[in-house]
């Protein structure tokens, strides 16, 4: 058992004996998944349903009411359920916060408050794409029991949060030793303390920790959801970001000891892990050839076009407009880009008629999914 020295911003903690194997089980899956064959089928499922499952898992934490299977109905599909409204524009900003993050970690983006600002305003934003950073907040806010209104946790001042959040930053951009689902541990719980917003603090503490792990390389092909692990335990969540000798952050909070959250998120991490090992697994002993690398070149919105593609050979940039709620102009200027990208091709030239295929390198990959 080791404890370690404060490491400018980060707070103390002990690496346990229990950590230390899951760091290791952790690094053996990671290795382990870059080299088993996953088909188009199997990874094109697994990422969306992971994605699914952290959009409806992260935003059920914060009490949004939609099913599992409404959230997938609601992103996939469109649909709309009555007196449901605003939890609709939770998961469909949570939906689009998870695609910016991929896109950042795609793209090698560093970290910055710009980033994180933009990822608040599109969980808060409902679904919209375009969206202006958020500024910190610019009062006191209060974390309140909700059965019995005493305080939970009191954050700390306004004045205090930009200087707070620049050195969150600073540090988890540093080059050092330290192992990144330890930093990423850490850089959830600093966000979630520092709470530098009214609002969606807890969601966007939760992608900063998605883009901090697929930056790091620890992405798993974008297969696995921790978010599921943190509802289904959400007591144990709570209970370990709940640290410190009082709930003011001048009072303990800022200088706590997190061993009990750094176990808890560790042990989550290895258990998601493990998860989609055993499901990659069992794909690769049934021989199939990995195609991974195809879909892997696909940005968000293409992967999901794919979903159109598997129910229909042909598509207008109308079905394109109706997927995404674009006006016609700008869903056929987003098709030309995908004819320049080599991801569709023109099936009909008339320009009324005009009408989309996926290129035979893709459309390999979607005669398998449709199998």
């Amino acid at each position: 058992m080791s404890k370690t020295k404060r490491r400018g911003f980060a707070p103390l903690f002990t690496i346990t004996p229990a950590v230390a194997k899951s760091l290791m089980q952790i690094e053996a899956v990671k290795q382990s998944i870059q080299t088993l064959p996953i088909t188009p089928r199997v990874l094109a499922h697994l990422r969306e349903t992971a994605r699914l499952f952290s959009t409806h898992y992260s935003t059920m934490i914060e009490g949004n009411r939609l099913t599992q299977e409404e959230v997938g109905r609601v992103i996939v599909d469109d649909s709309h359920f009555p007196g449901r409204e605003r939890d609709e524009a939770e998961v469909r900003g949570y939906y689009a916060a998870l695609d910016e993050a991929e896109r950042l970690a795609a793209q090698s983006e560093p970290v910055s408050e710009r980033i994180v600002q933009k990822l608040h305003a599109l969980v808060m934003g409902g679904g919209k794409t375009r969206v202006k950073p958020t500024p910190y907040r610019d009062g006191q806010n209060v974390i309140r029991d909700s059965r019995t209104k005493s305080i939970v946790y009191m954050p700390p001042e306004a004045k205090d949060v930009s200087k707070l959040m620049g050195e969150l930053i600073h540090w988890i951009d540093q080059k050092d030793e330290l192992p990144v689902p330890l930093k990423a541990a850490i850089a959830h719980y600093q966000f979630a303390t520092i709470h530098p917003y009214y609002d969606g603090n807890g969601r966007t503490a939760r992608l900063l920790t998605t883009l901090i792990l697929h930056l790091g390389s620890y992405d798993l092909k974008g297969l696995y959801s921790l978010e599921e692990y943190y509802a289904r335990n959400l007591k144990g969540y709570y209970d370990a970001l709940a640290v410190g000798t009082s709930h003011n952050y001048y009072m303990g909070r800022a200088d706590a000891e997190i061993t009990q959250w750094v176990s808890y998120f560790i042990d989550g991490m290895a258990a998601s892990f493990d998860r989609v090992h055993q499901q990659t697994r069992t794909e690769a002993e049934s021989g199939a050839k990995d195609q991974s690398k195809v879909l892997r070149r696909l940005d968000p919105k293409q992967r999901k076009a794919l979903v159109l593609f598997r129910n229909s050979m042909e598509l207008t940039a109308r079905d394109i407009a109706a997927l995404f709620g674009y006006q016609a102009r700008a869903a056929a200027r987003l098709c030309q880009e995908w004819v320049e990208d080599g991801f569709i091709e023109m099936t009909n030239t008339a320009k009324k008629s005009r009408k989309y295929k996926l290129t035979p390198e893709y459309e390999a990959v979607i005669d398998e999914i449709r199998q």
